[in-house]
This record gives structure tokens, sequence and C-alpha cells, in this order.
């Protein structure tokens, strides 16, 4: 799945014994559509519904900023889940059925 525009790669994920996994990837926050990329999202994986919320989470995270540097260089997105019976593709599936398509077409993600 891809998970345009804006999003960058590396993209890298990971799951425990437990069934929770994650996915972490930077956004270029000067891409003229990453916070459309950020709402979508985050409406889909955060707030699709109000009575029946996905298990997983989406959220920014970084280091110190003062330590490190600012956000450009910093700042990722998790996508966070820790209900072992909700798998990455259905996620995927969700997604999918639910972001602008084709997901690789910017002229889809431009509000009227």
């Amino acid at each position: 799945m891809e998970m345009r525009p804006s999003v960058q790669t590396p993209i890298s994920f990971g799951s425990d014994a437990e069934g929770d996994w994650w996915v972490k990837f930077s956004i270029d926050i000067h891409h003229d559509l990453a916070w459309h990329a950020v709402q979508e999202l985050s409406c889909v994986i955060n707030y699709l519904s109000i009575n029946e919320r996905l298990p997983s989470k989406f959220y920014p995270v970084s280091p110190a900023p003062y330590l490190n540097g600012g956000p450009t260089d910093y700042l990722s997105w998790v996508i966070e889940n820790d209900d072992k019976d909700f798998k990455p593709d259905t996620l995927t599936k969700w997604l999918e059925g639910r972001l602008p398509q084709p997901v690789d077409d910017l002229t889809q993600w431009i509000e009227e």
C-alpha cells in the first residue's frame, strides 16, 4: 500500500511476541499536500467512526528538538496497534477503501 502524498521512505515497521505492531515514517512537511495526508490518515486511523474506532493510533513522535533539530529532519509519524486480532493487512484495506484514489494521483488529494 502506498501512502502518498509526502510520505517519505524508508518506512520502518515491527511487531512483538504479543502481536502488537507499529509503522514509523516521515512526512515531507514542505510538500503542498503534507497536511492533507496527515488529516486523511488521522481521520481513517484515529476517528473514522465515533462508535467503532479502529484499535490503531496515528500520532507524531520526535526526539528533543533542542538537542537534535527541527521538524524537517526529526519529526516522525507512527501508526501503532495493540490489538493482536487487528493485523496490518486489515488496516491497509481500511486505508485503501477510504483514502483518495488512486492514492498516487495528487489531484485526488486537493480539496475543492
